[in-house]
């Protein structure tokens, strides 16, 4: 069926912030279909920010065959490494030079602060110049074998790939996502979240201002059970990278088996933090601080659970509290500002559940938990930092996700007892050590059941350095040269060159 909407080529460029977006398909501004559109909010202060284009299946079937067209007939996959990587180093470029208009919408979308935005958008950049050095010497080898035989092998795009991103960080979730898919030569079909949609837009529109083909890069804002699903179970899909919550992430991995997909989960975590007794104080106090309210505490590898040894406890305990007094909600342009505002106000509400089932359940709460009001922002959805002792293992804030400003602290003994609970979750994401002994950190690092170990830092990500999880976190990595062989197939080529023909069965 003909679609009878407005097209418009992407090619022109517009400003970052205005009234409506819409989806981005085969290098088109598109609307949908059905003619639906969302809004999509300011969660500092509770208001609309924008519309946006609503997609629906037919939307995703175009996307769909955008992309596939563009794998198939197109001519990303075929040109030169070296071209496609000048490419990337121009996504980059365009990036830094709308740096300041990237970070804004970014805050305004998602609310969070903008010290926390100007380093997500900062290493979005760094993705695309990072893959787009990494793809050029990422090649095939060169093998061993008898003689008369001659084997290499060539690592090929594996297609299309559906990429969901989620609403915590928005655009270096999107720039984790597309620098290594489109590197490989590979198409992708954006999904964003529902709830933040604004920058994923945008930088597919700078995609293509770079000079990425038609096709390639292709937005489409919509339902999760209605476009993700699509997507997922569409037989011209053949990849699918998600992150997000792990339940999300099962009902996404039945779905994909019916018909075979590659796939990268990247899930939810309850990440320890655990202070050993002979821990620098003045680095493990704020090192833990922002390890659990980096991005008011809406990251996939806070480290929400906290372990002090019990020798050190009420020091620790004493300091850490008043700090944690002393971080500032706000404006998320204030430079002061240390945490924005949660999403929105049904996350408000997940996260006081959390808290208050704590408390019911006998554990204090040593400062914060409550839902917080702003001058200025009193319709914005804000949480106040919150940190909960005396809590025991069976909480459900201590065993389940809360995705907010909240950590749970209990007391330990000796290693082996707080590795052994320190790993007691079905997650396995991200773990912070803090001890200035460089052998027990060592050893501690190998016992935990997590893809990230930091030690004496609060740090988890930089381009280059692989991401992701263990258990029920998730499988596949992220942000590093080998997130390349998850969007690649190798294909082994074997040939015979001896002297004479070869006659297995002898006759």
């Amino acid at each position: 069926m003909e679609r009878t909407v407005a097209k418009e080529a992407v090619t022109e460029v517009r400003p970052m912030k205005r009234d409506h977006y819409a989806m981005i398909i085969n290098g088109e501004r598109v609307e949908s279909s059905s003619s639906e559109v969302f809004e999509t909010y300011n969660p500092a202060k509770g208001e609309v920010l924008a519309t946006v284009a609503k997609a629906n299946k037919e939307d995703a079937e175009m996307a769909v065959q955008a992309a596939r067209n563009a794998f198939d007939h197109g001519k990303w996959r075929k040109y030169p490494v070296g071209k496609r990587s000048r490419v990337l180093n121009k996504i980059a470029a365009i990036m830094r030079e709308r740096f300041n208009e990237l970070v804004e919408m970014e805050v305004l979308n998602s609310g969070k602060a903008a010290s926390a935005a100007q380093i997500q958008i900062n290493q979005s950049i760094e993705d695309f110049e990072f893959y787009a050095g990494a793809i050029v010497g990422h090649r095939g080898t060169v093998n061993n074998m008898p003689y008369g035989f001659f084997n290499y092998t060539n690592k090929e795009p594996v297609g299309v790939c559906a990429q969901i991103i989620p609403w915590n960080y928005p655009m270096m979730m999107a720039a984790w996502k597309i620098a290594p898919a489109i590197a490989t030569g590979c198409s992708v079909i954006i999904k964003p979240a529902s709830l933040t949609p604004i920058t994923a837009i945008i930088l597919n529109e700078i995609c293509h201002e770079a000079g990425v083909p038609e096709g390639v890069v292709n937005t489409i804002p919509g339902s999760g059970s209605v476009v993700g699903d699509y997507l997922v179970e569409h037989d011209d899909i053949n990849k699918v990278a998600f992150t997000g919550s792990t339940s999300t992430g099962k009902d996404i991995m039945a779905k994909s088996s019916q018909t075979i997909k590659r796939l990268t989960l990247e899930l939810g975590g309850k990440s320890p933090n655990i202070v050993f007794e002979d821990a620098d104080l003045e680095a493990a106090i704020p090192g833990s601080l922002f390890g659990i309210f980096f991005n008011t505490g809406q990251s996939c590898e806070a480290r929400s659970r906290m372990f002090v040894h019990e020798s050190i406890y009420d020091e620790f305990m004493e300091k850490f509290i008043a700090k944690t007094e002393k971080l500032q909600s706000g404006d998320p342009f204030n430079k002061g500002t240390h945490l924005g505002s949660i999403i929105s106000n049904d996350q408000v509400e997940v996260i006081d559940a959390y808290v208050q089932s704590a408390r019911e359940a006998g554990a204090t709460i040593a400062t914060g938990g409550k839902k917080a009001t702003i001058e200025g922002f009193e319709n914005g959805h804000w949480y106040e930092p919150t940190v909960i002792t005396d809590v025991t293992p069976d909480m459900k804030a201590v065993k389940e996700e809360i995705f907010g400003p909240v950590v749970v602290v209990e007391k330990f003994s000796d290693e082996k007892d707080v590795v052994k609970r320190a790993n007691d979750t079905r997650y396995g994401l991200g773990s912070s050590i803090w001890t200035t002994n460089q052998a027990r950190a060592t050893r501690v690092a190998h016992k935990i059941e997590a893809g990230i170990v930091m030690v004496n830092s609060p740090f988890s990500a930089f381009p280059g350095t692989p991401f992701g999880g263990y258990k029920q976190s998730g499988f596949g990595r992220e942000l590093c040269v080998e997130t390349l062989d998850l969007y690649m197939e190798d294909k082994s080529v074997l040939s015979y060159y001896g002297p004479k023909p070869i006659n297995p069965f002898g006759v």
